[in-house]
């Protein structure tokens, strides 16, 4: 069991540390550095190992975080990275990427500090890489039947390393160059080192998993093919393309030279931490970032280390509270003032604005009109007054997803709720006979600890319908409606 005075021994919370901000911004490597043995096990050991663990509920893999708590406490990593990897196929995304709603739902975060759980995921994970503890895990025998999965983000290689283990034919296809989704191009490398998917991919290939690039599902090229090709070549599809469609600013000038959505920024940008040449540089640029959550962070960092004159990251909602508000009872996930990793290294925030208009002159970016105020029954009461047009030559907005590229449906029947996402079941299937959907493509925008728990729950569901039972372990997830944190 766990330490009964752990938490009343060590009650300070001590984070995984950071590189120096003016020695990190030089470089795109990992902001964070592994956390010294001590502390990771005092903060492990902080753990109640509650009667009723709530940071289950905050974890939609239901990773068992208490077991391995203690397990880490005791410095047992072997057994605890196999506990790890009993809910959770990728703990070394999750552990760097994931904004770990199981820690605001920890118990001990009532009174206290809550557990540094995603630290000791993380530290679990690549202690066990580092010791050579990730070994390939083939199946005992093969079915003879095979899938297609569409799309190799977490959701899509989650359902292919299930469904592999269950002994299908499994081959991943993926439009870009390179695997990975958006963990290869759209997560910058300061969050993740690519090094990190490219350890992990070998396992998944020695495991028999089969990967082609360069192919887009629903595409006109050579090498492409469409959903009707798939569904006859293999017995089931899996659609874990992502939402990828932007959503639109919506104002005049939007259309001008110097107005990007983010990730046609952030993936030529990733492109070029990876050796490539800048197609797109804030290098000595006025850099407004339109959008206050995670993927403008992402720009925020990149600008920072391209070396942009300035940079104005703008929400159109207030400040929020840095303490728990009252209707964010414990232990829902809190909206809280939070300054992430990119935020500390320069730059402002702007809170409750709106954007009211881009201004151009000679058909290029030259600022950004906007005023303040708050949302009041559905929109934007301006502030009378507080018009004003801040510098701008480089404009990205990142005010999220409205759901998949439609053109991977081409060529089949796939229908799309009202929210944009493709259609599906409660086991994840569409119309289309054999065809399942998994991950933000039927969920919307949400977090990589759902996609991962969709594409777990799709293959059980996948494998259910190929054979009539499964023994895969899946997460229980509702498919009804998004969920965001």
């Amino acid at each position: 069991m766990a330490d009964p005075h752990g938490f009343l021994s060590h009650r300070d919370r001590e984070p995984q540390p950071s590189r120096p901000v003016p020695v990190r911004i030089m470089d795109w490597k990992e902001v964070h550095t592994a956390q010294e043995d001590g502390a990771l096990r005092r903060q492990a050991g902080r753990c109640m190992d509650c009667g009723i663990p709530f940071c289950h509920q905050g974890c939609p893999l239901g990773n068992l975080i208490p077991e391995w708590n203690d397990l880490t406490r005791r410095g047992n990593f072997r057994e605890a990275i196999e506990r790890l990897h009993t809910t959770n196929n990728f703990p070394e995304f999750t552990g760097r990427l994931c904004p770990a709603p199981c820690e605001t739902a920890c118990v001990l975060g009532i009174s206290q500090p809550a557990v540094t759980i995603k630290s000791v995921e993380l530290s679990i994970i690549d202690r066990a890489f580092d010791n050579g503890l990730v070994t390939p895990q083939e199946p005992e025998w093969l079915s003879g039947r095979t899938i297609a999965v569409v799309g190799s983000g977490p959701a899509g290689l989650a359902a292919a390393q299930q469904l592999g283990r269950a002994g299908h034919t499994v081959v991943v296809y993926e439009r870009d160059d390179a695997i990975g989704g958006l963990l290869r191009y759209g997560i910058p490398e300061f969050k993740m080192e690519k090094s990190v998917l490219d350890r992990r991919l070998v396992q998944l290939r020695a495991e028999g998993i089969r990967f082609r690039t360069g192919v887009q599902v629903g595409g006109n090229g050579p090498e492409d093919l469409n959903l009707t090709e798939l569904s006859q070549r293999f017995d089931a599809v899996v659609i874990a393309v992502g939402s990828t469609v932007p959503r639109v600013l919506g104002v005049a000038g939007q259309g001008v030279s110097g107005v990007l959505p983010a990730m046609a920024y952030l993936v030529p940008a990733n492109r070029e931490a990876l050796g490539n040449e800048a197609a797109i540089s804030a290098e000595g640029k006025d850099v407004v970032i339109i959008g206050g959550g995670d993927t403008g962070a992402d720009c925020y960092g990149t600008a920072i280390r391209q070396g942009a004159r300035s940079i104005t990251q703008l929400d159109i909602r207030p400040q929020p509270p840095t303490a728990r508000p009252e209707h964010h009872p414990w232990p829902t996930y809190p909206l809280i003032h939070r300054v992430g990793e990119s935020h500390e290294e320069g730059g402002e925030r702007v809170f409750g604005v709106n954007t009211l208009e881009v201004i151009a002159s000679q058909g290029s970016v030259t600022g950004v009109h906007i005023v303040d105020g708050q949302r009041v029954d559905g929109h934007f009461d301006a502030h009378a007054g507080t018009e004003r047009t801040i510098p701008a030559d480089l404009v990205l907005v990142a005010l999220g997803f409205t759901g998949p590229d439609p053109v991977v449906a081409t060529g089949a029947r796939l229908a799309t709720t009202d929210r944009g996402n493709f259609a599906r079941d409660e086991q994840y299937a569409t119309e289309a006979p054999g065809v399942f959907v998994a991950g933000d493509a039927g969920r919307g925008q949400s977090l990589i600890v759902w996609a991962i728990a969709e594409g777990r729950a799709c293959a059980a569901a996948v494998d259910r319908f190929l054979t009539g039972d499964t023994t895969l372990p899946a997460p229980v997830l509702p498919t009804d409606a998004p969920i965001t944190v």
